[in-house]
């Protein structure tokens, strides 16, 4: 049985499983298992059932369009302007984590730190979706703010944990928030909606090798207070 075809997995296992992936493969996900996945995550809990997510599925030529267009925003080193404050600085182990990450994921493409062309071409993949056969958009109306923001994380890790327990891989991307205009403009979408952050997902090419990084977790003993 392949991958595509093996059944839903355990909860843990999906949990466990999920990670970000940086290389896909071009095979579009049927649109049953689309609708499926995204039909799943609209169980995912919210602020007094408001469920303030607006997502925007985009595939085939409208996402060719618009990684054509967040390509050339990157190339030419176009100022962000993105919705939500996106230049805050990580301190002390938050740094730590992110360093880590960082040499992590630059390590396994073979990218060296003093490589400045190298390193500005592995983030415009950001832009490009890595490829990505579909990437999902997601917005939340105004005047919704941070309570709201939470429940739309809730979302969006609902829905990968659901793409994960059916063989998706996916990466979630802060970097395609940066040019919110971009995408309005180009998926139509009015001012009154803010764009958080988006999703690329498809079937994982594991011949990439940025595919190949792994990062940890904090032991629960530096992350979890149990009061009792």
């Amino acid at each position: 049985m392949s991958m595509r075809e093996r059944p839903a997995i355990t909860i843990d296992e999906a949990i466990r499983r999920r990670r970000s992936v940086r290389g896909f493969l071009p095979d579009e996900v049927p649109e049953a298992t689309l609708r499926e996945v995204f039909e799943l995550a609209q169980w995912s809990p919210s602020n007094c059932n408001v469920q303030p997510w607006t997502p925007h599925v985009v595939s085939g030529e409208a996402l060719k369009q618009l990684r054509a267009a967040l390509v050339a925003a990157g190339m030419r080193d176009e100022p962000i302007k993105p919705d939500w404050p996106a230049d805050g600085k990580f301190t002390g182990i938050y740094r730590e984590r992110q360093v880590d990450a960082a040499q992590k994921l630059y390590g396994a493409m073979g990218v060296e730190r003093s490589d400045v062309v190298g390193r500005k071409m592995a983030y415009i993949r950001n832009h490009a979706f890595f490829d990505a056969p579909h990437a999902v958009l997601i917005f939340m109306p105004t005047p919704f703010d941070t309570r709201e923001a939470a429940d739309i994380g809730m979302y969006a890790q609902t829905l990968m944990l659901a793409l994960t327990a059916r063989g998706i891989a996916s990466c979630a991307q802060g970097a395609l928030g940066l040019f919110p205009e971009i995408i309005r403009e180009q998926l139509g979408i009015s001012r009154n909606y803010k764009l958080l952050f988006g999703v690329s997902f498809g079937y994982e090419d594991h011949s990439i090798k940025a595919n190949a990084a792994r990062v940890g977790r904090a032991d629960i003993g530096d992350a979890v207070r149990f009061h009792r």
